[in-house]
């Protein structure tokens, strides 16, 4: 099959507008010109309304889709450290959020698509059944048409299609994946992946065969909608790049899923 005829089709996002004031977190105008889809932090982990409206309209300006990318309240943490809420404040401050972006996005003329949970949160959304409960239905409150891109195996995916919202199941181009499906703990050596070959090519298997590759070597089937590359990571630019043009090369049309 030539790569006129793309076997099929991929998202390729990045988790974007992760500054805050003063301070600036990765090259988002150069991974903007890569990527088909842009996850914008809405304050509560990173972010803030300048920043946002700043990236809403770049990504406008450059046909890349937008969503809300809602976190932990934690900037000093990124939102990566595990937090104590109840469902009942969880969907509070994800629905404050999705507001937020919808809002500041529809100032800047490119309103947003989608909703990425970040971090922390994201991460127990997969196996937490009760925070999942919470973020699909703040999204389902503020905009029911609004698509939930979270993990393809987890409890949010079940819960968002069981209340009829739209769904599409991401993987991580950059991250290690466990045997039994979830993400290495960042705390753990080689759970980012750096060489950039090897990352582009991983994702091309992982596309071809509709499945994820775990450390032990393993092959996991998992719906593959769209694939993250981490702006804030080092090398993100050239990673993203890289990816684009190896699932392109084999044929594969990157657009965006919403």
């Amino acid at each position: 099959m030539t790569a006129s005829t793309p076997r099929r089709s991929v998202d390729l996002n990045s988790d974007l507008g992760e500054g805050f004031g003063a301070w600036t977190m990765g090259d988002d105008d150069a991974i903007l010109q890569v990527v088909t889809s842009a996850n914008v932090a809405c304050g509560f982990h990173a972010g803030d309304p300048h920043i946002m409206a700043r990236t809403f309209a770049r990504a406008r300006e450059l046909g890349v889709a937008v969503g809300a990318h809602p976190g932990y309240p934690d900037l000093a943490g990124f939102g990566r450290r595990d937090m104590a809420f109840t469902p009942a404040e969880i969907e509070h401050f994800v629905a404050y959020q999705v507001g937020a972006a919808k809002g500041v996005s529809t100032y800047a003329g490119h309103p947003i698509t989608y909703v990425k949970p970040h971090g922390a949160l994201a991460n127990l959304s997969q196996v937490d059944a009760a925070v999942a409960g919470a973020i699909v239905r703040a999204i389902a409150a503020v905009d029911r048409q609004l698509v939930l891109l979270t993990f393809p195996d987890g409890h949010a995916m079940r819960i968002a299609r069981d209340m009829g919202l739209r769904t599409c199941a991401e993987i991580f181009a950059d991250r290690a994946y466990a045997p039994d499906g979830r993400l290495v703990s960042r705390k753990l050596p080689g759970a980012v992946l750096h060489d950039v070959r090897a990352v582009a090519d991983r994702v091309l298997r992982m596309v071809e065969a509709g499945a994820v590759e775990a450390v032990d070597g393993s092959l996991l089937p998992m719906e593959i909608g769209s694939i993250c590359v981490h702006g804030d990571s080092p090398g993100a630019i050239e990673m993203a790049t890289a990816v684009r043009q190896r699932l392109e090369q084999a044929g594969v049309a990157v657009r965006p899923f919403a």
